[in-house]
């Protein structure tokens, strides 16, 4: 029996879980990816098939996405650009990974700052 690599299997359970997650004008998808030094955030409408804001922690300003208090700095980033397009209120996308550390600091971030998820 062969093995499923760990990221193979990130990509299965997102797959899984963008059938059911759509982001539309009015609810855009807040995808978020995060590697081993870095967090990545993105808010994208689905259904014209463009991105409207993204921030990454590799973006000056931001020291470090490899822990909890870079990925909520990404999250405020995000959320100020995001308010500025006119973006409320979004569907969370959390990539295939545990809505755990990273990712909840960062959509808590998110959150604190006024735009629903």
């Amino acid at each position: 029996m062969a093995r499923v690599s760990r990221r193979e299997s990130r990509r299965r359970i997102h797959r899984r879980i963008r059938r059911k997650v759509r982001g539309v004008a009015d609810r855009p998808r807040l995808a978020v990816f995060r590697s081993l030094r870095h967090f990545y955030a993105q808010v994208i409408d689905d259904a014209a098939g463009r991105t409207i804001v993204a921030a990454s922690s590799r973006e000056v300003g931001v020291t470090d996405g490899g822990n909890r208090r870079g990925a909520a700095a990404v999250g405020r980033r995000l959320a100020e650009r995001a308010r500025a397009a006119g973006v409320g209120t979004v569907v969370f996308d959390r990539g295939g990974v545990k809505y755990h550390g990273r990712v909840k600091a960062f959509a808590d971030a998110v959150r604190k700052e006024g735009i629903r998820c």
